[in-house]
């Protein structure tokens, strides 16, 4: 046969007599995944809770809106978006209680193993991924700025967060820019949890914007109304989300858990 397949079938789809048509099948995500759970300690800080449970940017200690008690964390992997105190928090602590590994932008993770060398810390920085078990963070950009210290900690990033089937942004503190509408394309992120408490951040108006680029299903809007600078009515920006796109406002309560 010197490697030609003589087989009819084969004869007749090479000749243009038989044609093939492709074969696709659509899935709904939502119904192959899992649920996560989301609790909201104020500020920036969220437990995600799945097959592992993620804590990011754990501000506890010294929170005036906070009523979680970082001895209290039970924690699998602990994220941190950038070096400020608000953000940084409790994430030491947290991480060694609970033999907890850290993922945090490149420079801001030399700074933390300055601290405590013991901790296992994983440093990524933008497009960049780290897999840790089951779940896999991306760091993304964010337009912000970052010290830790009183050193300067590298950029800020916000970070995608996927596990269990499920896609989740956290954008950290930043303000609003054109590729956000790229991370909506490139990770097509189920829920977005967005600053919009202006004056370091977005506003709601900008934030709500975001959400236009982002294109998720679910936005919860945080970091907001912590400390007076910050202080936003989130009904405006609910207002404005659900007047311009798709998309849906869930407004937590501090120490609320929803199902995501």
């Amino acid at each position: 046969m010197h490697g030609r397949c003589s087989n009819s079938v084969t004869d007749a789809i090479l000749n243009g007599r038989f044609k093939v048509k492709a074969f696709k099948k659509t899935f709904d995500l939502q119904n192959m995944s899992e649920k996560l759970k989301l609790r909201w300690n104020g500020h920036a800080c969220f437990e995600i809770s799945g097959s592992r449970t993620i804590i990011v940017d754990p501000f506890l200690e010294g929170n005036p809106k906070a009523t979680r008690k970082k001895e209290d964390v039970r924690a699998d992997i602990v994220v941190v978006t950038h070096g400020h105190e608000d953000h940084v928090g409790d994430a030491l602590y947290i991480a060694k209680k609970n033999n907890a590994p850290i993922v945090t932008m490149v420079e801001l993770a030399w700074l933390l193993k300055e601290k405590d060398n013991s901790l296992e810390i994983h440093d990524i920085n933008y497009s960049g991924s780290v897999s840790i078990g089951k779940v896999k963070i991306t760091a993304v950009p964010a337009y912000h700025s970052s010290s830790y210290g009183g050193k300067y900690a590298g950029n800020p990033g916000g970070m995608i967060i996927e596990m269990d089937g499920r896609v989740l942004y956290h954008a950290g503190d930043t303000g609003i820019f054109m590729d956000m509408e790229l991370i909506g394309r490139m990770y097509h992120p189920e829920v977005a949890m967005l600053p919009i408490g202006g004056h370091y951040t977005m506003s709601p108006k900008e934030a709500a914007m975001a959400v236009g680029m982002i294109k998720p299903q679910l936005a919860i809007p945080m970091h907001f109304s912590t400390f007076p600078p910050i202080e936003q009515n989130p009904e405006e920006f609910k207002k404005e989300v659900e007047a311009n796109s798709a998309g849906k406002v869930k407004i937590m309560s501090i120490d609320q858990t929803i199902e995501v």
